[in-house]
């Protein structure tokens, strides 16, 4: 089975996300797309993240009728800080028969060589460059340069439309008190209320990323 593998924190998970998923799952026909949500990014250990529970109910409740998405919570299961390479080990040690797709924006790819191990994760899975169609994309011989060839000659390219959308501006949207709507699924906005989460100090809200 071709299973890409799609990492982050989602919080919240919005329309940018599903859409990247959508389109990786199309273009390089992957079988399923798995949603991964950090429990302890390398890049945002000083960060303060909504609880897991949330996140994880947050992404059921936007996949909610795709049959080929779904949560995986592989990495919410370990205490240590979530590295790429320790999770498709793990993945790839439970579910030896997958083909798996680690999909990541081009920009991220940019910094690829200085993870933990890139030469062990691009023995594990496939790379997926997902460029926006816009003026900002990443041009591939960037790419190539920072990658090196060999890498670059098996990376999938992927591109999908420019959604302008971040999950650090929706909190910041919703602790103003403005309107969310059509940036993430409904139910995912009935979610943040419900739950009155990102409500918190505004200058906490603004310290995290994506």
């Amino acid at each position: 089975m071709r299973v890409g593998i799609f990492g982050g924190t989602f919080d919240p998970i919005h329309f940018g996300h599903l859409l990247l998923a959508e389109q990786c799952r199309e273009q390089c026909q992957l079988d399923e797309v798995w949603f991964l949500p950090a429990k302890i990014p390398p890049h945002k250990q000083e960060k303060t993240l909504t609880n897991e529970k949330s996140r994880v109910d947050m992404i059921e409740f936007a996949i909610a009728g795709h049959s080929q998405f779904c949560v995986e919570k592989i990495e919410l299961e370990r205490e240590s800080i979530s590295y790429t390479v320790e999770t498709l080990q793990a993945l790839k040690q439970r579910d030896a028969g997958h083909e798996f797709f680690l999909l990541i924006g081009a920009d991220s790819l940019l910094e690829f060589q200085t993870w933990r191990e890139p030469d062990r994760i691009v023995e594990l899975a496939t790379l997926v460059a997902v460029n926006r169609d816009s003026a900002g994309s990443v041009e591939e011989e960037s790419l190539r340069q920072s990658l090196g060839d060999e890498i670059f000659s098996r990376l999938e390219l992927v591109k999908m439309p420019d959604i302008a959308i971040s999950s650090s501006e929706i909190r910041i949207r919703v602790h103003k008190g403005k309107s969310i709507r059509y940036m993430t699924p409904r139910a995912v906005e009935t979610y943040i209320d419900q739950n009155t989460l990102y409500r918190e100090n505004e200058r906490d809200v603004r310290r995290h990323n994506l």
